[in-house]
């Protein structure tokens, strides 16, 4: 094969079928060095399916982990992970480019497109600014979040470790990621840290800017805080953004008195419920103890990690403007009307089908691997139903079952995070892009519904 007919052939790859193939790379060569005994503490080779769930975990911004991350991984390993979690979080796609253009390269319509899919945008419109912003914007959070994060840490590490820990933790939470270092000191991730505002304040803020989207970011950008000349999809994100972590942080307030938060009163419980709403969105981190969680707190978690962040973004489920567009249809299935509208705008019948595909995609690949969990082990019902959730969604946060599944257990969650973190609908579309599908329909025929 020439040179100019493999250019072709990559070429002809849709833009999720390069996704899905460069996500498989980077997560293969991160399983690679991960395996390195300079990656490990002991300087020992790491097996290969401990090195692959923390590689697809990293890559795919999840936070699931099967060692500890201090604990196991030296300097390098981590380094490693933070690498995979900063291309997994902006995408492998939108790193390439940018390269590229310090490089003096333009991006031709390929490259575009390629973005475009990355970036999750609606049109090619301004595709390069928003490229632009992306990088810029991720910078100028990351390096807030990080001086922020070091000034508080600074007291109980050291300026060292202070340093190099508030670089970790911003990255992992500004890219929804979840992965912490805090077992170098006894720490259950943040909950060392959970009367201190600033810490707890500064990682829900990087979780939620890197959570609701590039599109809103442009938003706000060029529109400032003109709520009414928002884009439909950024009022949606913002909307519905604000409706769960409000809801979100009284319920858990309330509702975890005797459980999880008992004994924790004042400002410190109203911190942990704030973040308890928000960690879900994708995040990982926690300030609790996930196990002691109420089973109304479980259910209510599960269903902020399977609604998500926004579309675009750093964060993982179905995403809040499908579950936005859903109720809408549900209402106007309900009113009998004609059409989506909300906001003065008009839903496309298309969107709506594709919403019900993408959340129907969820609940049945987190369905079928429920029940080939609960089949191989022993666990309980709802233990597993929230590690498969966390891993769909790529949120990380588990009731401290992880360690303890099995081989085939561990690739069944590997899978659900490298498909959850691609859009399991978008990736099996993918498969269909070049193929002729027929137009010719059959006889319709009614059945009955409900």
């Amino acid at each position: 094969m020439t040179e100019t007919e493999k250019s072709r052939g990559i070429k002809r790859l849709s833009g999720m079928q390069l996704l899905a193939a460069g996500f498989l790379i980077m997560i293969l060569i991160g399983t690679g060095l991960l395996m390195l005994p300079v990656s490990s503490v002991e300087r020992e080779w790491t097996s290969f399916h401990e090195a692959l769930f923390t590689a697809t975990s990293a890559g795919c911004v999840t936070g699931l982990t099967v060692v500890d991350t201090y604990g196991h991984w030296s300097v390098f390993g981590q380094l490693v992970l933070l690498l995979l979690i900063q291309t997994g979080g902006l995408g492998f796609v939108t790193i390439g480019t940018a390269i590229l253009m310090v490089l003096g390269g333009k991006p031709g319509f390929i490259q575009k497109s390629w973005v475009k899919e990355s970036l999750n945008a609606t049109d090619y419109g301004g595709l390069i600014q928003l490229l632009k912003l992306v990088l810029k914007g991720t910078l100028l959070f990351e390096s807030l979040g990080a001086v922020i994060l070091a000034v508080r840490f600074y007291p109980v590490m050291g300026l060292a470790d202070a340093v190099y820990f508030g670089v970790f933790h911003s990255v992992s939470a500004f890219c929804n990621a979840g992965f912490d270092l805090m077992g170098k000191y006894g720490m259950s991730s943040f909950t060392y840290f959970r009367d201190d505002p600033v810490v707890m304040i500064t990682i829900c803020a990087l979780i939620l800017i890197g959570g609701i989207g590039f599109i809103a970011w442009k938003d706000i950008r060029t529109k400032g805080l003109h709520f009414k000349k928002y884009s439909l999809q950024t009022k949606m994100v913002l909307s519905m953004s604000a409706v769960l972590v409000a809801g979100g942080t009284l319920f858990f307030y309330f509702s975890e008195t005797a459980d999880c938060l008992s004994g924790v009163t004042g400002g410190e419980r109203l911190l942990s419920a704030f973040f308890c709403a928000v960690t879900p969105r994708t995040a990982g981190f926690n300030v609790i103890d996930y196990g002691s969680m109420s089973e109304g707190g479980k259910l209510a978690t599960v269903l902020l990690m399977f609604v998500g962040g926004g579309s675009g973004s750093t964060a993982g489920g179905v995403k809040m403007t499908t579950v936005f567009a859903l109720l809408l249809h549900l209402r106007a299935t309900l009113n009998r009307s004609i059409g989506v509208q909300v906001m003065g705008r008009r839903i496309p019948e298309e969107t709506i089908l594709k919403a019900t595909a993408l959340a129907s995609m969820y609940v049945v690949l987190s369905a079928a691997s429920c029940v080939f969990i609960c089949a191989l082990q022993g666990f309980s019902e709802g233990d597993v139903i929230f590690e498969v959730v966390s891993a769909i969604c790529t949120v990380g946060i588990t009731t401290g079952i992880t360690r303890s599944l099995s081989l085939a257990s561990r690739l069944v969650i590997i899978a659900l995070m490298y498909l959850g973190r691609l859009n399991s609908l978008s990736f099996a579309l993918s498969f269909t892009d070049h193929k002729k599908i027929t137009r010719i329909s059959s006889p319709a025929e009614e059945i009955s519904i409900g």
